[in-house]
Protein backbone atom coordinates (compact mmCIF):
# COMPACT_ATOMS: atom_id res chain seq x y z
CA UNK A 1 0.00 0.00 0.00
CA UNK A 2 1.13 3.61 -0.14
CA UNK A 3 3.64 4.49 -2.85
CA UNK A 4 3.16 1.48 -5.10
CA UNK A 5 2.24 2.33 -8.66
CA UNK A 6 -0.03 0.22 -10.82
CA UNK A 7 2.16 -1.71 -13.27
CA UNK A 8 0.03 -0.87 -16.31
CA UNK A 9 0.50 2.91 -15.97
CA UNK A 10 3.42 4.72 -17.60
CA UNK A 11 5.73 6.75 -15.35
CA UNK A 12 4.72 10.35 -14.59
CA UNK A 13 7.51 11.78 -16.77
CA UNK A 14 6.15 9.92 -19.79
CA UNK A 15 2.62 11.15 -19.07
CA UNK A 16 3.94 14.72 -18.89
CA UNK A 17 5.76 14.37 -22.23
CA UNK A 18 2.59 12.87 -23.78
CA UNK A 19 0.55 15.81 -22.52
CA UNK A 20 3.01 18.42 -23.79
CA UNK A 21 3.27 16.75 -27.22
CA UNK A 22 -0.52 16.67 -27.41
CA UNK A 23 -0.74 20.39 -26.61
CA UNK A 24 1.96 21.24 -29.14
CA UNK A 25 0.29 19.05 -31.77
CA UNK A 26 -3.05 20.72 -31.14
CA UNK A 27 -1.39 24.11 -31.59
CA UNK A 28 0.10 22.97 -34.89
CA UNK A 29 -3.32 21.77 -36.08
CA UNK A 30 -4.94 25.12 -35.20
CA UNK A 31 -2.09 26.99 -36.93
CA UNK A 32 -2.33 24.75 -40.01
CA UNK A 33 -6.07 25.18 -40.32
CA UNK A 34 -5.73 28.97 -40.23
CA UNK A 35 -2.85 29.15 -42.70
CA UNK A 36 -3.51 26.12 -44.90
CA UNK A 37 -0.04 24.68 -44.17
CA UNK A 38 -0.49 20.96 -44.91
CA UNK A 39 2.84 19.79 -43.48
CA UNK A 40 2.12 21.53 -40.16
CA UNK A 41 -1.26 19.80 -40.08
CA UNK A 42 0.30 16.39 -40.66
CA UNK A 43 3.00 16.98 -38.04
CA UNK A 44 0.41 18.21 -35.53
CA UNK A 45 -1.76 15.13 -35.97
CA UNK A 46 1.29 12.87 -35.73
CA UNK A 47 2.41 14.64 -32.54
CA UNK A 48 -0.96 13.89 -30.98
CA UNK A 49 -1.05 10.25 -32.11
CA UNK A 50 2.47 8.78 -32.04
CA UNK A 51 2.93 8.78 -28.21
CA UNK A 52 0.31 6.03 -28.05
CA UNK A 53 2.61 3.74 -30.04
CA UNK A 54 6.11 4.74 -28.84
CA UNK A 55 7.09 3.98 -25.23
CA UNK A 56 9.79 5.85 -23.35
CA UNK A 57 10.49 9.49 -22.65
CA UNK A 58 13.65 9.88 -24.76
CA UNK A 59 12.26 8.34 -27.96
CA UNK A 60 9.14 10.46 -27.61
CA UNK A 61 11.19 13.61 -27.10
CA UNK A 62 13.38 12.81 -30.10
CA UNK A 63 10.48 12.09 -32.45
CA UNK A 64 8.43 15.00 -31.08
CA UNK A 65 11.34 17.41 -31.59
CA UNK A 66 11.78 16.22 -35.16
CA UNK A 67 8.07 16.62 -35.88
CA UNK A 68 8.04 20.07 -34.26
CA UNK A 69 10.97 21.31 -36.35
CA UNK A 70 10.02 19.68 -39.65
CA UNK A 71 7.48 22.30 -40.85
CA UNK A 72 9.95 25.11 -40.16
CA UNK A 73 12.89 23.36 -41.80
CA UNK A 74 10.98 22.44 -44.98
CA UNK A 75 9.35 25.78 -45.69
Amino acid sequence: MGSQRRPDLPPPSELFVNLMLGFLGMGYVVYARKTGHTLALACGVLMMVFPYFIAGVWPQLAIGSLLALLPWLLR
